[in-house]
């Protein structure tokens, strides 16, 4: 039976000074990251520190800039990638790009702020602990990625079905979907898995606070080498998609998920993990294709949407994501998060970003959109709005899950970054609807 305790205020983290003794028991770590029982941590004298906002911004800032080079990086790979044989044979393929990419950006986020929550736990300082919690987590993210990818490609599929009830759907089409979101998926996870677990290590090592460098890095790239593994993936499937080698290749994927699933159940690290954290994954997906929908209805109406939309959702998911890792880890360590001094600091980061990247499309001409200062002035307020919202929620979805016994590691990041999607995409196009009918921009695309 779980220990009874008093409900708190969200920023009442119920920590007690130095040299108070904790009167009821909150949180017991155990083996497992993910098992836990909460308790009243005492603040230890050498945690005590004070987060300083040069400091977050110094460490944050140059992995924002490389999420703003991987967004854009990124739709420029899509643009090249449309006019691929494969993708205008099997149009199911746009469909899976944007549900695969949510999917596999949660499972990267989340070991990014699972594996930053241990290291600065000290967890990795030890070569058997860090040994066991690495190769446990790169077996269960192949587990989530071939599973995940495995719902990404029947999802699209079903989503394609019910667009084009009239257009012809083969059984060799949607084997070739399935096959290519599942081998992109597990290919991607496992680089990505191996980088993340380098960066956080090494930062580690040289005492940059791994949650202001972790969940940007592995949004930005995961995008980038999950498109360019899916593309080519796909484009080799179809030149073989008369013999049954998308068949083989599917069954072997699926052949090999038991093989990983028995590694992570053997590894007392990460065993729990193997059963929970799927619902926030799997309702992130249904939220997101809330903004896909939103993106769709109206990406032919105006020009520029479809690319400043992934930039503006991804950058003010990755300030809350920054967020929401910084309080989860404190509530692990039973630290004080300085929270009015992190949340300006991340808040005031994002004007130089937007104005950074505003005057690269002006002097680039990239979506060739109608560059007025009203246009900038909307954009910017919506940005803002926008990181301001992802911040707020980013603190109150962790600190209510953590009240409620949930690890925010695991379940934090998947809603946070969904419900964004959703809020970014809209606040964008209201801003495009009104810019355009009071004419303070020709937004509207020609046809």
């Amino acid at each position: 039976m779980a220990p009874h305790y008093n409900p708190v205020a969200n920023d009442d983290i119920e920590l007690l000074t130095p040299g108070d003794r904790p009167e009821h028991q909150r949180h017991m770590r155990t083996g497992s990251n993910s098992s836990f029982v909460h308790f009243r941590a005492p603040q230890r004298e050498e945690e005590l520190k004070v987060t300083h906002g040069n400091h977050l911004a110094s460490q944050a800032f140059p992995s924002l800039l490389i999420c703003v080079i991987g967004l854009i990086f990124a739709g420029w790979m899509m643009d090249i990638y449309q006019h691929w044989e494969v993708f205008t044979k099997v149009s199911e393929l746009f469909i899976l790009v944007p549900v695969l990419l949510n999917l596999k950006g949660n499972l990267e986020m989340n070991l990014a702020a699972r594996f930053s929550t241990s290291a600065n736990l000290g967890d990795l300082d030890n070569p058997t602990t860090r040994n066991g919690l690495v190769w446990g987590n790169l077996a269960l993210i192949q587990v989530q990625a071939l599973i995940s990818g495995c719902i990404a490609g029947v999802f699209s599929v079903l989503l394609g079905i019910m667009q084009h009830p009239n257009e012809i759907t083969t059984v060799s089409e949607i084997i070739l979907v399935v096959a290519s979101s599942m081998v992109s998926a597990s290919v991607s996870s496992f680089v990505l898995g191996v980088f993340m677990c380098v960066l956080i290590i090494v930062s580690r090592m040289l005492r940059i606070d791994p949650d202001n460098i972790a969940c940007p890095m592995a949004s930005s790239l995961g995008d980038v080498v999950t498109l360019g593994i899916l593309a080519e993936c796909a484009k080799i499937l179809l030149n073989r998609i008369d013999t049954h080698f998308s068949t083989f290749l599917m069954l072997a994927m699926f052949g090999s998920i038991p093989f990983f699933a028995l590694l992570v159940w053997r590894n007392p690290h990460v065993k729990d993990l193997l059963f929970s954290g799927w619902t926030p994954i799997i309702v992130a997906m249904l939220i997101s294709s809330g903004a896909g929908l939103v993106l769709e209805r109206f990406v032919e109406q105006y020009k520029g949407l479809a690319m400043l939309t992934p930039i503006l959702c991804g950058l003010s998911g990755n300030f809350g994501s920054i967020y929401a890792s910084r309080i989860s880890t404190c509530l692990h360590k039973g630290v004080q998060e300085q929270f009015k001094t992190v949340e300006m600091t991340l808040l005031l980061m994002n004007v130089p970003i937007q104005m950074l990247f505003l005057f690269i499309i002006w002097m680039l001409d990239i979506g060739h959109l109608d560059f007025t200062l009203a246009f900038a002035i909307s954009y910017f307020i919506v940005s803002m709005i926008s990181t301001l919202l992802a911040l707020r929620m980013g603190k109150s979805m962790t600190l209510i899950l953590w009240k409620y016994k949930y690890d925010p590691d695991n379940y934090v990041l998947p809603y946070l970054t969904a419900i964004i999607d959703v809020i970014c995409t809209s606040l964008l196009v209201l801003s495009f609807t009104w810019i355009n009918s009071n004419g303070y921009a020709e937004l509207e695309a020609t046809q």
